[in-house]
Protein backbone atom coordinates (compact mmCIF):
# COMPACT_ATOMS: atom_id res chain seq x y z
CA UNK A 1 0.00 0.00 0.00
CA UNK A 2 2.89 2.47 0.93
CA UNK A 3 5.61 2.66 -1.74
CA UNK A 4 6.35 6.40 -1.08
CA UNK A 5 8.92 8.38 0.83
CA UNK A 6 8.43 7.90 4.67
CA UNK A 7 6.94 11.30 5.91
CA UNK A 8 6.60 11.97 9.75
CA UNK A 9 3.76 13.76 11.49
CA UNK A 10 4.59 17.75 11.69
CA UNK A 11 2.41 18.06 14.63
CA UNK A 12 3.55 16.24 17.82
CA UNK A 13 0.45 15.37 19.52
CA UNK A 14 -0.52 13.51 22.79
CA UNK A 15 -0.57 9.29 22.48
CA UNK A 16 1.45 9.99 19.12
CA UNK A 17 1.91 6.47 16.85
CA UNK A 18 5.25 6.86 15.84
CA UNK A 19 7.06 4.67 18.13
CA UNK A 20 4.29 1.27 17.63
CA UNK A 21 4.80 1.64 13.72
CA UNK A 22 6.50 -1.94 13.74
CA UNK A 23 3.70 -3.33 15.40
CA UNK A 24 0.98 -1.77 14.15
CA UNK A 25 2.83 -2.26 10.26
CA UNK A 26 2.44 -6.54 11.11
CA UNK A 27 -1.19 -6.31 11.85
CA UNK A 28 -2.45 -3.69 9.21
CA UNK A 29 -4.26 -5.46 6.21
CA UNK A 30 -1.80 -5.65 2.99
CA UNK A 31 -4.98 -5.63 0.66
CA UNK A 32 -7.45 -3.06 1.88
CA UNK A 33 -10.06 -0.43 -0.16
CA UNK A 34 -10.85 2.78 2.01
CA UNK A 35 -8.81 3.27 4.53
CA UNK A 36 -10.48 5.18 7.76
CA UNK A 37 -9.08 6.83 10.84
CA UNK A 38 -11.82 8.55 12.79
CA UNK A 39 -9.12 9.95 15.49
CA UNK A 40 -6.48 11.18 13.48
CA UNK A 41 -4.18 13.28 16.12
CA UNK A 42 -0.62 13.66 14.50
CA UNK A 43 -1.11 11.33 11.61
CA UNK A 44 1.19 9.22 12.40
CA UNK A 45 -0.09 5.63 10.88
CA UNK A 46 -1.51 7.91 7.86
CA UNK A 47 1.51 9.33 7.20
CA UNK A 48 3.37 5.73 7.31
CA UNK A 49 0.97 4.05 5.26
CA UNK A 50 0.14 6.33 2.83
CA UNK A 51 -2.81 4.89 1.68
CA UNK A 52 -4.00 5.90 -1.88
CA UNK A 53 -7.53 6.22 -0.58
CA UNK A 54 -8.72 7.25 2.86
CA UNK A 55 -11.42 8.99 5.22
CA UNK A 56 -9.64 10.73 8.14
CA UNK A 57 -11.67 12.52 10.69
CA UNK A 58 -10.54 14.27 14.11
CA UNK A 59 -12.93 16.52 16.47
CA UNK A 60 -10.55 19.06 17.29
CA UNK A 61 -11.33 21.39 14.44
CA UNK A 62 -8.60 23.33 14.30
CA UNK A 63 -6.25 20.10 13.78
CA UNK A 64 -8.52 19.20 10.48
CA UNK A 65 -7.91 22.98 9.43
CA UNK A 66 -4.08 22.38 9.96
CA UNK A 67 -4.24 19.53 7.39
CA UNK A 68 -6.72 21.42 4.68
CA UNK A 69 -4.64 24.20 4.96
CA UNK A 70 -1.54 21.91 4.45
CA UNK A 71 -2.89 20.58 1.18
CA UNK A 72 -4.75 23.67 -0.20
CA UNK A 73 -1.99 26.19 0.89
CA UNK A 74 0.83 25.04 1.89
CA UNK A 75 3.46 27.94 0.58
CA UNK A 76 1.08 30.64 2.24
CA UNK A 77 1.26 28.32 5.72
CA UNK A 78 5.16 28.49 5.41
CA UNK A 79 5.29 32.30 4.30
CA UNK A 80 3.47 32.94 7.46
CA UNK A 81 5.02 30.67 9.78
CA UNK A 82 8.54 32.51 9.32
CA UNK A 83 7.22 35.66 10.45
CA UNK A 84 6.61 33.86 14.31
CA UNK A 85 9.55 34.35 16.77
CA UNK A 86 10.39 32.41 19.50
CA UNK A 87 10.39 34.63 22.83
CA UNK A 88 7.89 34.01 25.70
CA UNK A 89 5.62 37.66 25.60
CA UNK A 90 4.94 36.52 21.88
CA UNK A 91 4.00 33.42 22.58
CA UNK A 92 1.50 34.47 24.91
CA UNK A 93 0.19 36.86 22.67
CA UNK A 94 -0.10 34.63 20.26
CA UNK A 95 -1.86 32.08 22.28
CA UNK A 96 -4.24 34.40 24.03
CA UNK A 97 -5.36 35.17 20.29
CA UNK A 98 -8.55 32.61 21.27
CA UNK A 99 -9.56 34.45 24.20
CA UNK A 100 -11.08 36.77 22.05
CA UNK A 101 -13.84 34.98 19.92
CA UNK A 102 -15.20 37.16 17.72
CA UNK A 103 -11.17 38.43 16.89
CA UNK A 104 -10.39 34.88 16.46
CA UNK A 105 -13.07 34.04 14.21
CA UNK A 106 -12.10 36.87 11.80
CA UNK A 107 -8.44 34.97 11.13
CA UNK A 108 -8.31 33.68 7.99
CA UNK A 109 -7.50 29.79 7.94
CA UNK A 110 -3.69 29.86 7.21
CA UNK A 111 -3.41 32.25 9.81
CA UNK A 112 -5.41 30.00 12.70
CA UNK A 113 -3.06 27.12 11.18
CA UNK A 114 0.18 28.32 11.54
CA UNK A 115 -0.78 29.98 15.38
CA UNK A 116 -1.69 26.13 15.96
CA UNK A 117 2.03 25.20 14.34
CA UNK A 118 3.67 27.74 15.93
CA UNK A 119 2.11 26.87 19.39
CA UNK A 120 2.85 23.41 19.00
CA UNK A 121 6.37 23.75 18.19
CA UNK A 122 7.43 26.24 20.87
CA UNK A 123 4.64 25.08 24.16
CA UNK A 124 6.43 23.20 26.79
CA UNK A 125 7.18 19.43 25.74
CA UNK A 126 4.50 20.02 22.62
CA UNK A 127 1.17 19.39 24.28
CA UNK A 128 -1.75 20.40 22.90
CA UNK A 129 -4.08 21.16 25.24
CA UNK A 130 -7.11 23.12 25.87
CA UNK A 131 -8.95 24.33 28.94
CA UNK A 132 -13.25 23.52 29.31
CA UNK A 133 -13.66 26.91 26.87
CA UNK A 134 -11.09 25.41 24.35
CA UNK A 135 -8.95 27.90 24.94
CA UNK A 136 -5.01 26.56 24.17
CA UNK A 137 -3.56 26.70 27.87
CA UNK A 138 0.00 25.18 27.35
CA UNK A 139 2.73 27.55 28.52
CA UNK A 140 5.75 28.42 26.24
CA UNK A 141 8.37 25.76 26.43
CA UNK A 142 11.62 27.61 26.17
CA UNK A 143 13.51 26.06 23.34
CA UNK A 144 16.34 27.26 22.00
CA UNK A 145 15.96 26.56 17.97
CA UNK A 146 12.43 24.77 17.73
CA UNK A 147 11.94 23.82 14.23
CA UNK A 148 8.66 26.30 13.72
CA UNK A 149 9.06 26.20 10.21
CA UNK A 150 9.26 22.86 9.00
CA UNK A 151 9.33 23.36 5.08
CA UNK A 152 10.25 20.10 3.78
CA UNK A 153 7.87 18.13 5.81
CA UNK A 154 4.82 20.28 5.09
CA UNK A 155 6.10 20.12 1.26
CA UNK A 156 5.70 16.42 1.87
CA UNK A 157 2.81 16.25 3.43
CA UNK A 158 0.63 18.64 1.16
CA UNK A 159 1.84 16.61 -2.01
CA UNK A 160 0.42 13.23 -0.18
CA UNK A 161 -2.21 14.76 0.43
CA UNK A 162 -3.04 16.37 -3.09
CA UNK A 163 -1.76 13.09 -4.96
CA UNK A 164 -4.07 10.85 -2.85
CA UNK A 165 -7.82 10.62 -2.72
CA UNK A 166 -8.55 11.94 1.13
CA UNK A 167 -11.77 13.04 2.62
CA UNK A 168 -11.09 15.24 5.89
CA UNK A 169 -13.81 15.36 8.34
CA UNK A 170 -14.48 17.12 11.42
CA UNK A 171 -17.32 14.89 12.91
CA UNK A 172 -18.26 12.20 15.52
CA UNK A 173 -16.01 9.52 15.19
CA UNK A 174 -19.06 7.26 14.67
CA UNK A 175 -20.22 9.59 11.79
CA UNK A 176 -16.71 9.68 10.03
CA UNK A 177 -16.92 5.52 9.65
CA UNK A 178 -20.70 5.64 7.77
CA UNK A 179 -19.18 5.01 4.37
CA UNK A 180 -16.88 1.72 5.55
CA UNK A 181 -18.11 -1.64 3.91
CA UNK A 182 -16.82 -4.69 3.39
CA UNK A 183 -12.85 -4.48 1.89
CA UNK A 184 -12.48 -1.18 3.76
CA UNK A 185 -10.53 -0.91 7.08
CA UNK A 186 -10.73 1.31 10.07
CA UNK A 187 -7.88 2.44 12.37
CA UNK A 188 -9.04 3.38 15.95
CA UNK A 189 -6.95 5.51 18.39
CA UNK A 190 -9.33 6.99 20.76
CA UNK A 191 -8.03 9.26 23.86
CA UNK A 192 -6.69 6.21 25.95
CA UNK A 193 -8.09 5.36 29.09
CA UNK A 194 -6.92 6.94 31.65
CA UNK A 195 -4.34 4.60 33.49
CA UNK A 196 -5.11 6.43 37.09
CA UNK A 197 -7.54 8.91 38.38
CA UNK A 198 -5.21 11.71 37.78
CA UNK A 199 -4.43 11.31 34.38
CA UNK A 200 -5.83 13.20 31.49
CA UNK A 201 -5.42 11.99 27.76
CA UNK A 202 -8.27 14.07 26.93
CA UNK A 203 -7.09 17.77 26.93
CA UNK A 204 -6.63 18.24 22.95
CA UNK A 205 -10.66 18.98 22.70
CA UNK A 206 -12.65 20.91 25.45
CA UNK A 207 -15.34 17.85 25.61
CA UNK A 208 -13.27 15.11 26.55
CA UNK A 209 -13.46 11.51 26.26
CA UNK A 210 -15.75 9.68 28.78
CA UNK A 211 -15.60 5.87 29.79
CA UNK A 212 -19.09 6.01 28.58
CA UNK A 213 -17.81 7.02 25.05
CA UNK A 214 -15.55 4.49 25.24
CA UNK A 215 -17.86 1.92 25.99
CA UNK A 216 -19.44 3.82 22.61
CA UNK A 217 -16.84 3.22 20.76
CA UNK A 218 -16.74 -1.05 21.62
CA UNK A 219 -20.21 -1.00 20.44
CA UNK A 220 -19.30 0.61 17.25
CA UNK A 221 -16.73 -2.07 16.66
CA UNK A 222 -18.95 -4.96 17.40
CA UNK A 223 -21.40 -2.98 14.17
CA UNK A 224 -18.20 -3.02 12.04
CA UNK A 225 -17.01 -6.75 12.71
CA UNK A 226 -20.89 -7.94 12.08
CA UNK A 227 -20.58 -5.96 9.03
CA UNK A 228 -17.31 -8.15 8.06
CA UNK A 229 -15.34 -4.35 8.09
CA UNK A 230 -11.85 -5.13 9.32
CA UNK A 231 -10.59 -2.87 12.40
CA UNK A 232 -7.49 -2.41 14.65
CA UNK A 233 -8.01 -0.25 17.48
CA UNK A 234 -5.03 1.04 20.12
CA UNK A 235 -5.85 2.30 23.76
CA UNK A 236 -4.26 1.98 27.05
CA UNK A 237 -4.04 -1.19 28.65
CA UNK A 238 -6.13 -0.96 31.78
CA UNK A 239 -8.86 -3.70 33.25
CA UNK A 240 -11.65 -1.64 31.73
CA UNK A 241 -10.02 -1.85 28.28
CA UNK A 242 -9.07 -5.87 28.63
CA UNK A 243 -12.49 -6.74 29.75
CA UNK A 244 -14.45 -4.53 27.70
CA UNK A 245 -12.82 -6.12 24.20
CA UNK A 246 -11.93 -9.12 25.75
CA UNK A 247 -13.93 -10.93 22.72
CA UNK A 248 -11.54 -10.12 20.30
CA UNK A 249 -7.98 -10.67 19.35
CA UNK A 250 -5.54 -8.13 21.97
CA UNK A 251 -1.98 -7.81 21.92
CA UNK A 252 -0.16 -6.18 24.75
CA UNK A 253 2.58 -4.03 23.86
CA UNK A 254 4.96 -1.37 25.21
CA UNK A 255 5.59 2.09 24.82
CA UNK A 256 7.57 5.25 25.89
CA UNK A 257 5.18 8.19 26.47
CA UNK A 258 7.38 11.40 26.35
CA UNK A 259 4.32 14.02 26.33
CA UNK A 260 3.58 14.65 30.03
CA UNK A 261 3.70 17.80 32.03
CA UNK A 262 5.90 15.91 35.07
CA UNK A 263 9.01 14.33 33.55
CA UNK A 264 8.91 11.59 35.92
CA UNK A 265 5.43 10.25 34.83
CA UNK A 266 7.34 9.76 30.99
CA UNK A 267 8.01 6.37 30.69
CA UNK A 268 7.24 3.05 28.88
CA UNK A 269 3.65 1.92 29.54
CA UNK A 270 1.55 -0.75 28.41
CA UNK A 271 -0.90 -0.52 25.49
CA UNK A 272 -2.95 -2.76 23.76
CA UNK A 273 -3.51 -2.99 20.20
CA UNK A 274 -6.98 -4.58 19.34
CA UNK A 275 -8.09 -6.59 16.30
CA UNK A 276 -11.32 -8.57 14.81
CA UNK A 277 -8.96 -10.80 12.03
CA UNK A 278 -6.26 -12.88 12.88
Amino acid sequence: MKGNSPMAPVLKWVGGKRQLLPEIRTIIPKDIGVYYEPFLGGGAVLFDLQPPRAVVNDINHELINVYCVIRDQVEELIEHLRGHRNEAAYFYTVRGFDRERSAYEQLSATERASRILYLNKTCYNGLFRVNQQGEFNAPFGRYRNPNIVNEAGLRAVSEYFNRAQITFQNVDFARAVEGATKGDFVYFDPPYDPITESANFTGYDKGGFSRSEQIRLKELCDELDRGGIKFLLSNSATDFILDLYGSYHVRIVQAKRSVNSKANKRGYVDEVLVANYD
